[in-house]
Order: structure tokens, then C-alpha cells, then sequence
């Protein structure tokens, strides 16, 4: 297996919760973020999650990751959006042939879809690998070959790696059903989400 890093980008601020933290909601009586990353570290793989360095989310997703053994690193600039998480990411990393990045609203991606994406990257290391739904629709997890990490370490904006990845030969591994394109981020979408398990 190509030697692998995982980044969840946990710094962003929820503002679409009308004041709760979505990443701090239950499935199973875990927070989301804590399942996430313990998925993440079952893979094998060295895990990184981003937290914002301050503000009134930062206890409660550091408690979140307690006894986790995977690395917080609290940044600074988390107002810039997604691009300070891949930024931070792509400097901390060290030398692996790859970093995924996996959000941490997904609740319906898989220890399986991890495999998955992890063993498509392995075939061709020098090339991107981007999830999509049954259907072809492009979601997440991302993979990024360690040649990109230099062009992530200076990303600016909220569009995250989707500007480098137009420029390049993606391959594409299709996740079971809508794995790769559920993403929370409302009251309105957890209870969607809840009513259709």
C-alpha cells in the first residue's frame, strides 16, 4: 500500500446550524467527528484534523478527539474556510505519497470506502483519486498525490482542492449508492438524514 496521511479539515465555524455544532452530532451516541477520525486511524494511515486555534467550537471538538491518537493542529487562519485546512495539511504532513482528505460531515462513507479509495490511489500513486456516487457525481474523499502538496500549501478561497483538481487526470472510484455526496450541514439535513436510517 502506497504510504498514506488523512486530513479532516474540522476547522470550519457550522454556521448553518443555527448555533449547534455538527460536527459535535450524535450518530450512534458518538459525535461525528470522533467517528470519523477513528475510521480514519483504523485504516493504518497517520490522521491530522485541523481546529480552529480559538472561538467557542475549539473545547468541545478537542474533547471530541481524546484518546484518539491522531494530530490536532489548531490553526490560525481557519476564517480563510477550506483552503487553510488543506494548507495546514499539506505542510504538516511529511513524506507520504498521498493525502486524503476526508470531511467530517459525511456520515454515510465507510471503513469499506476507505479501502477502496486507498487501493484505487495505491495502483497509480502520481495521479488524483475522487469519489463519486453510484451515479458518477463527484463528491468526497479526495486523494491528493505528493506532488500537489506544494500548489495545496498556498491554496487560497473556499472552493478547497476542486481548483487544482480541474487542472489534472483524475481517477474516478465510485462509492456505493450516495456515500460519496451526503454531507450534513443544517438541522434541516441531520434530520432528513435520521429519517431516512
Amino acid at each position: 500500500m502506497s504510504e498514506l496521511a488523512i486530513l479532516i479539515p474540522a476547522a470550519g465555524a457550522s454556521r448553518r446550524m443555527q448555533g449547534a455544532d455538527k460536527l459535535l452530532m450524535e450518530i450512534d451516541g458518538e459525535p461525528i467527528l470522533r467517528r470519523t477520525a477513528a475510521m480514519a486511524k483504523a485504516t493504518g494511515a497517520q490522521v491530522i484534523v485541523t481546529l480552529p486555534n480559538s472561538g467557542p467550537m475549539l473545547p468541545a471538538r478537542r474533547t471530541a478527539l481524546m484518546g484518539l491518537s491522531v494530530r490536532a493542529l489548531e490553526i490560525g487562519d481557519y476564517h480563510d474556510g477550506m483552503a487553510a485546512s488543506l494548507r495546514a495539511g499539506a505542510r504538516a504532513v511529511g513524506p507520504v505519497e498521498g493525502l486524503m482528505v476526508l470531511l467530517p460531515d459525511m456520515p454515510d462513507v465507510t471503513p469499506e470506502d476507505l479501502g477502496k479509495l486507498i487501493a484505487v490511489f495505491a495502483e497509480d500513486p502520481t495521479r488524483p483519486v475522487r469519489a463519486t456516487a453510484e451515479d458518477g457525481t463527484e463528491g468526497h474523499p479526495v486523494i491528493f498525490p505528493r506532488r500537489l502538496f506544494q500548489e495545496m500549501s498556498v491554496l487560497t478561497g473556499d472552493r478547497g482542492g476542486r481548483v487544482i483538481l480541474d487542472e489534472e487526470n483524475v481517477r474516478f472510484c465510485a462509492l456505493s449508492g450516495r456515500n460519496a455526496v451526503i454531507d450534513l450541514d443544517t438541522p434541516e439535513d441531520w434530520q432528513a438524514w435520521r429519517d431516512r436510517r
